[in-house]
């Protein structure tokens, strides 16, 4: 034990975490600080020099910010007294507690006092209930972790939403934090990546086109409609789209309306988050309203899991009209031909051939379609094959709405940006770098209102391009998979050369 001192240059230490069950209100901050401030004035041998918080720290580990902090002034040798409320805001786990209080701070000679609980490392050694506080504490650290783990899973398997922020495409329910609500604007972005994924379009060459056509990434997207939001590491949030960003929405079952959780787990209370087996997540199936169909979906689904470089434009769509299987697609004599898979596979002890060109399938899809879409007369008729019109118009709102709250916060950030630069808090470059990302985010934005106030609803993938073809041409001139995603449930080829189409329209129009 050191001697005691006639004067300490003491550092108040305060925590809160409402993840270790921590009471707000008899625990704040300003409490903390308070009541340190309140004990130095009443013992004039503690000059208070500094005060380190960590705000929303767990106390289960020692990594954070303030306390490191702390630390190194006090291995620089400006501290030798450390006081703290009680023993649970210096921390809550037992072994690394008894580290700093019985080794680091004695060979550091650094006083240690916990107010409310009567420790005073300047007495002598720790009375026997100190350790048995620290596990207490460790132990009510852990209980609190359990029930929060408890109350999270409940929630995943009733199928709520319970991130800090809604993934790309949604928004949360300002009814329901735990529901999400399709975002109109960056919904229609969504369903371009997927109608360009079906198309064959490789993951980079779709990050590619949407930096050329100047969408915001996901991340900046997000601050633009004024979210708080920054990366996991805190780091500034990617400014341009890339390949991962990409991979992660083609991935994602949100997007047809299923929760998707547990996908990470921490096998211990401050361990590092470990991917969970795909067969231990929880998924519930339609919690939310789908951006995509799964006609849409799947075909993209397959492309991914396959290795093949060409995708055929009928994989997931074409099937034998007798067993059901897939039809499966055979180079032959410089023509691609179908044939039924379960021939292929087992012979005619499971099916006969059902052989078909695919030339043969895509002239009679096509020509069915245009039978079809002749019987509609008007344009605003194919929409209604569609979705019904008061909930499109109902969405054109909503995302006028919000493109013009996203412009505005875009020119408050360009002003801000000048104020800085006349400030002289950001050199000319600095600024001249900055004002014109916003320019390009602001005009971006102003082509996606204009687009939004012409009332172009029927051209986003989510009808597909075909009716903007269709209105310019009279007719369809080629089958590619964005029309067969859009417009085709699946095609049954039978033993007599008979080929049926099921179609995705609604009743009236098919």
């Amino acid at each position: 034990m050191a001697p005691a001192k006639d004067r300490y240059r003491a550092a108040a230490y305060c925590r809160l975490s409402r993840e270790d069950g921590d009471k707000p209100e008899s625990d704040s901050i300003v409490n903390q600080q308070h009541a340190i401030e309140d004990f130095c004035a009443r013992n004039p041998a503690f000059e208070l020099v500094a005060t380190f918080a960590d705000d929303g720290c767990t106390g289960t580990n020692f990594d954070r910010p303030a306390f490191r902090r702390m630390l190194a002034q006090i291995e620089a040798g400006e501290l030798d007294c450390v006081i703290v409320k009680d023993l649970s805001r210096f921390g809550r786990d037992y072994i690394d507690m008894g580290y700093y209080l019985e080794r680091f701070f004695p060979s550091k000679g650094v006083r240690f006092i916990a107010i409310n609980d009567g420790v005073d490392s300047a007495r002598g050694a720790y009375d026997m209930m100190l350790p048995l506080k620290n596990i207490f504490n460790a132990q009510y650290a852990k209980d609190i972790s359990n029930k929060v783990k408890g109350a999270f899973r409940t929630k995943q398997h009733r199928g709520e939403f319970i991130g800090a922020f809604a993934a790309y495409g949604y928004r949360k329910d300002p009814a329901d934090k735990n529901h999400l609500l399709v975002d109109p604007a960056a919904a229609k972005v969504v369903r371009e990546i997927f109608t360009l994924a079906a198309l064959g379009m490789g993951k980079q060459k779709i990050a590619d086109k949407l930096n050329a056509d100047g969408i915001p990434s996901p991340s900046v997207y997000k601050r633009l409609m004024g979210t708080r939001y920054r990366n996991t590491d805190g780091s500034v949030p990617d400014r341009k789209w890339t390949y991962a960003a990409v991979h992660k929405i083609l991935g994602s079952e949100l997007y047809i309306g299923n929760m998707v959780s547990n996908r990470n787990a921490r096998a211990t209370m401050h361990g590092k988050e470990q991917a969970v087996d795909r067969k231990e997540w929880i998924v519930v199936e339609g919690t939310h309203e789908a951006i995509v169909s799964r006609e849409l979906w799947d075909p993209v689904q397959k492309q991914n899991g396959s290795c093949a470089r060409e995708k055929s434009k009928f994989a997931g769509f074409l099937f034998c009209g007798d067993c059901g299987s897939p039809m499966i697609k055979t180079d032959r004599d410089r023509k691609t031909v179908y044939c039924c898979g379960s021939y292929r596979r087992y012979g005619t002890a499971a099916c006969t051939k059902h052989d078909v060109s695919e030339a043969e399938i895509e002239e009679v899809v096509r020509t069915d379609i245009d039978r079809v879409i002749r019987q509609v007369k008007e344009r605003k008729s194919l929409a209604e094959c569609s979705r019904p019109v008061s909930s499109a118009a109902q969405r054109r709102q909503t995302e006028r709405e919000q493109l013009e709250q996203a412009i505005e916060r875009v020119r408050e950030l360009k002003k801000a940006v000048y104020e800085d630069y006349r400030d002289k808090l950001l050199d000319k470059d600095e600024f001249l770098r900055y004002r014109a990302d916003y320019n390009a985010q602001e005009k971006t934005l102003a082509a996606q209102l204009e687009a939004a106030n012409k009332d172009h609803d029927l051209s986003d993938p989510a009808n597909g391009a075909w009716v903007d073809r269709l209105l310019r041409q009279g007719k369809l001139e080629t089958i590619d998979r964005a029309v067969l995603a859009q417009n085709v449930k699946e095609i049954r080829v039978y033993l007599n050369r008979r080929i049926e189409i099921t179609y995705l329209f609604s009743e009236p129009c098919r």
